[in-house]
């Protein structure tokens, strides 16, 4: 990768970490270092990443393909990748719109060169701890209206906020911001009981990556207040209207990522 002096390649960030549990290339020296840190303690997490990527086409596939959802606002999008989300949902419907916002300058810069022929698609430099601000953002604006139900994408987000940074409270301004009938799609790395690993990964997240908070199914839950939560829950993400059958349920890959959808009633 090129250097460039508004991207502090000196210090970790969440998009490319995941960018290198998925396989790309868009990362530095000191994002492979925390992933393969998080890699010595529980390996199953490049599994992890690819499940939490497949049930967002899910997702994304369901809304706008069944429900009519036209409008998507992924927030800590990540890198661009392998079948984004405007491409699966513009695969169901052409014109829908859709704005990735990620706090990592290098996210906006490969954005643009990918996004730059889609009308439809943008990508937003933005910091989703300061939820009304973003959501006033003209390029925001611009692609999304707030009259109109709208799917808010927290995919892998909200465990890279702290406590003492108000997730849930984050949550309900973009809830209280958006109109009957919209959709939240939130995942979260889980708390397995007292399993050591749980708590060792935490731990390591927050002193290489500075964000890193496994929750539990209640805390996951909580973010849901004031939703119609779509069947089947609130359940380990390839568990969620799988394509096939999962054969073994109880592995780490397969539980210690939680999510669902929710409805706006």
């Amino acid at each position: 990768m090129a250097e460039s002096p508004q991207i502090p390649i000196g210090v970790p960030t969440a998009a490319r970490v995941y960018d290198v549990m998925l396989g790309g290339k868009d990362n530095y020296a000191v994002d492979r270092a925390v992933a393969e840190a998080s890699l010595a303690i529980m390996p199953e997490l490049r599994e992890i990443a690819l499940h939490n990527r497949a049930i967002l086409h899910r997702v994304v596939h369901h809304l706008a393909a069944d429900e009519g959802i036209t409008q998507f606002l992924d927030l800590g999008s990540g890198l661009p990748t392998v079948r984004n989300t405007h491409e699966v949902a513009q695969e169901a419907n052409p014109s829908a719109h859709v704005v990735y916002v990620d706090i990592d300058p290098i996210v906006l810069a490969h954005g643009r060169a990918i996004l730059a022929d889609n009308a439809n698609t943008t990508v937003v430099t933005a910091d989703i701890r300061q939820p009304a601000e973003l959501l006033e953002r003209p390029e925001v604006r611009a692609l999304i209206d707030f009259d109109r139900p709208v799917c808010i994408i927290l995919a892998g987000i909200l465990h890279h906020l702290a406590d003492d940074e108000n997730p849930g409270q984050i949550v309900r301004t973009l809830r209280d911001a958006v109109p009957s009938g919209s959709y939240f799609f939130i995942t979260n790395f889980t708390r397995l009981g007292d399993a050591p690993e749980s708590v060792a990964l935490e731990k390591q997240l927050l002193e290489q990556l500075g964000t890193g908070r496994v929750r539990t199914p209640a805390e996951l839950a909580a973010f849901f207040d004031g939703l119609e939560i779509l069947p089947p829950g609130l359940v380990p993400l390839p568990l969620w209207r799988p394509e096939e059958p999962v054969l073994d349920a109880s592995t780490v890959d397969v539980r210690f990522m939680t999510g669902g959808v929710g409805r706006k009633p």
